[in-house]
């Protein structure tokens, strides 16, 4: 088992691609991007296609990616989140194949 790390994005539609761009930028190998259908969070619902623009969708990214990618990456992300509505976590785990990350 190789270890590694696990980054989720939920961010709002129009910040996607500059997050993709930023995770390409760095090296990443791959990532998945889904469609998020409702949430909760601040107090506040909301539920995907309620604005007519679809601006305020929310799109999760996920990648597993090794640590030092992480950290080249973090400031970055964490500043494209602090403009747009959205949540960064990390987490741990076990791969069976490293090469594939």
């Amino acid at each position: 088992m190789y270890h590694k790390k696990r980054l989720e994005l939920i961010i709002e539609k129009p910040a996607f691609k500059r997050a993709c761009r930023v995770l390409e930028g760095a090296g990443v190998t791959g990532y998945t991007a889904l469609p998020c259908m409702a949430g909760y969070g601040g107090g506040k619902r909301w539920q995907r296609g309620n604005d007519l623009s679809a601006s305020r969708d929310m799109v999760m990214i996920v990648s597993i990616l090794d640590e030092d990618i992480l950290e080249k990456i973090i400031t970055e992300i964490e500043n494209l989140i602090g403009s747009h509505i959205g949540v960064i976590s990390v987490g741990n785990v076990n791969v069976i194949r490293d090469d594939r990350f």
